[in-house]
């Protein structure tokens, strides 16, 4: 074997090694969710689905969920919509300023949740008076989102030609008929791709949910409190694993969704 192909090889190895540390944890858990034991330790016990059921009776887990996914849909909405007009503003039109109003948009990205998480506490509640509740999770997880809204749709904005809404300008359409017609078909599959995005941000974090949730957790606040408790860790293996299979089909779903509207 030469030099030139044994480097593929090895290439193609090490790709190997980083998929298996990277999804092996991950696919490990449907097979602990139906054994028969409180530890997920080999060898396994048996086989059982009672974990799943268990999971529909535990009220505060599901009031958690429904917590979480209330306010994921609604900042991937609020997230998506901001973040298109801020792309829109970006790319089509010449602001004083450009770079740095950009570069104040990404702050969020970089700001440690930690830091972001103290200063709104302090900000809701000192300065706001505000009680912390999930309107205030919501808020914080806005602004998470949005730039990230803003760069998957400033992507999506840039790879198709502008003289198409130009075009329409011109054969008489208003600004709302241009969008309607042109802007939006063409920038969907950016605007599904933002969308779940946003949702996925909003429906994992937990640093800024901790900080703000109030008494009403969100489910990654839920699922690190039942940590403290061993007996908890089956409950916690199965929502995962429900979780993960919602996960791949919705993430299915859009793709082939977003690939016939780009065709």
């Amino acid at each position: 074997m030469t030099e030139r192909t044994r480097m593929p090889v090895i290439v193609a190895l090490l790709l190997g090694l980083y998929l298996a540390a990277l999804y092996g944890p991950v696919l490990l858990l449907p097979l602990f969710s139906f054994n028969d034991n409180i530890y997920t330790v080999f060898p396994l016990s048996g086989f059982t689905l009672k974990w799943y059921q268990q999971l529909g009776r535990e009220v505060p887990l599901l009031h958690a969920l429904e917590a979480s996914l209330k306010v994921g849909l609604a900042v991937a909405l609020i997230g998506t919509v901001f973040g298109f007009l801020a792309a829109k503003a970006m790319t089509r039109y010449r602001i004083p300023g450009r770079r740095l109003i950009y570069a104040f948009l990404l702050v969020p990205l970089v700001v440690p949740p930690i830091i972001k998480g103290a200063s709104l506490l302090s900000f809701f509640r000192q300065y706001l008076d505000v009680q912390l509740s999930l309107w205030t999770v919501g808020a914080a997880h806005v602004m998470v989102a949005v730039p990230f809204a803003m760069l998957v749709l400033i992507a999506r904005l840039e790879s198709f030609d502008r003289n198409l809404e130009e075009a329409s300008a011109d054969l008489g359409m208003s600004a709302w008929q241009t969008f309607y017609r042109i802007t939006f078909p063409l920038a969907l599959p950016g605007i599904l791709s933002s969308l779940l995005l946003c949702f996925i941000v909003s429906f994992d974090e937990f640093m800024l949910a901790f900080f703000l949730s109030g008494n009403e957790p969100t489910l990654p606040i839920y699922m690190f409190g039942l940590l403290r408790f061993p007996d908890s860790m089956p409950i916690i293996v199965a929502l995962g694993t429900a979780i993960l299979a919602g996960s791949v089909v919705i993430i299915t779903a859009t793709e082939l969704l977003r690939g016939g509207r780009a065709r």
